[in-house]
């Protein structure tokens, strides 16, 4: 378990002075606090000895049930008994990898890919090969012969770690088409999917995609959380598995924390039965819709014509590509010196590559202060630009594999 030496950077970076498009934090602020607050206190006071009170290993069993009425927005039909409640979806991540991962085995996932997996990868000492992606997600023919060369040299590959609505850190969705080929490829192969899905439900445009656990019941593991359609703070995720390894769960999870909180699983049960979460969700949608719009308005208006990047339907993520030898973690001590922060590409590769990438994200900033965000950085971008067309080289870095950064920069 390494610490990221960008860490101490992002502790200035989080100054108010300082527009901050790194950290992948929802918009809490647009939740109706009071209403919030009120469903809280009166759980308190009409089910406190049992809120308050250790609950199951597997998870409160209505919060179960309510979670199968989410995941069927994404054509997944399901048993509540299949359901494993998580300490967010990281945890779920987490108990996998520890049910399924000998030091050495091989986990294939997109490269980018999200630091936070990166990093529980790197702890249980897999080997984490990454699966090309372009604009329309995994590319299936390079997954299909990374499997072949993998198990022709007798790698055991312990399963594919896939985001596929709007992936962290690359902004980019998985078409229907290429779906159904990476459901065949694995299944050929004998690949369990570990499909982690934070961010289905906020797309901007038509109705959420089907999951890849709405096709294949066997050979996925579903994981999801409650962090980016209501509140992180909650803390609130779980795993939709198959039966023997939902067993498995249950006693990884017992084991990694007895029984995670009640609390937190009531208050978010009493949110779904009582409020209106279906329009909640729209207005998270509706609010994301408008910074992505002002982001990728500000790169086309201010970034130098050789930056490049994705255009994301849904999600919090921008991923930038920067011109011939500029390298964006070297950057970012100037940036934010510049007063705008933004996460380098070398946290999204097990291997540290990824130095001409950025990850921006557009999700927290007002509009305006993303528009300055992106001015203060298009301006450190064109001093870099200057500095390699005198030198020969812009300002380099070495790099030594996987970053962790904070859980704000998740």
């Amino acid at each position: 378990m390494v610490a990221s030496e960008i860490r101490a950077l992002f502790a200035v970076a989080s100054r108010p002075e300082v527009v901050s498009l790194a950290g992948g934090m929802p918009y809490v602020t647009a939740l109706p606090l009071d209403m919030v607050g009120e469903l809280v206190s009166e759980l308190v006071t009409r089910r406190g000895p049992v809120a308050l009170q250790y609950g199951s290993g597997q998870g409160d069993p209505h919060l179960r049930e309510q979670i199968c009425d989410v995941m069927r927005l994404e054509g997944i039909q399901a048993a509540a008994d299949d359901v494993v409640v998580t300490v967010g979806s990281q945890q779920a991540l987490d108990l996998i990898t520890r049910i399924f991962i000998d030091p050495g085995d091989v986990v294939l996932a997109e490269g980018p890919s999200y630091v936070g997996a990166l990093g529980t990868f790197s702890a249980y000492q897999a080997k984490v090969v990454h699966i090309a992606m372009d604009d329309q997600g995994i590319v299936p023919e390079s997954l299909a012969q990374t499997i072949y060369a993998l198990e022709t040299a007798g790698a055991p590959i312990k399963f594919l770690y896939t985001i596929p609505n709007f992936q962290n850190p690359a902004g980019v969705t998985l078409n229907i088409a290429r779906r159904q080929q990476v459901l065949d490829i694995c299944q050929r192969a004998g690949v369990l999917i570990i499909e982690d899905n934070p961010y289905g439900l906020l797309g901007f445009d038509g109705e959420p995609m089907p999951a890849l656990r709405a096709d294949n019941a066997d050979g996925v593991v579903y994981l999801g959380s409650f962090s980016k359609t209501l509140a992180p703070g909650f803390r609130v995720g779980w795993a939709l598995a198959p039966h023997a390894i939902r067993d498995k769960l249950v006693l990884a999870m017992e084991s990694a924390v007895l029984s995670h909180s009640s609390f937190t699983q009531l208050a978010v049960g009493q949110y779904l039965a009582t409020q209106p979460w279906r329009e909640q969700i729209k207005t998270f949608r509706e609010l994301y819709r408008e910074r992505r719009d002002a982001l990728l308005d500000a790169l086309e208006s201010l970034m130098p014509p050789e930056v490049t990047w994705t255009r994301p339907g849904g999600g919090f993520f921008v991923w930038a590509t920067l011109p011939e030898g500029l390298d964006s973690k070297a950057i970012l001590p100037r940036a934010v010196a510049e007063r705008v922060a933004f996460v380098p590409g070398t946290g999204f590769f097990s291997d540290g590559s990824g130095a001409r990438h950025m990850r921006l994200s557009y999700c927290y900033p007002e509009p305006d202060r993303i528009r300055e965000g992106v001015r203060r950085l298009a301006g450190v971008i064109e001093q870099e630009m200057q500095l390699r067309d005198t030198f020969g080289t812009g300002s380099v870095r070495e790099h030594n594999g996987v970053d962790t950064p904070g859980p704000d920069l998740a």
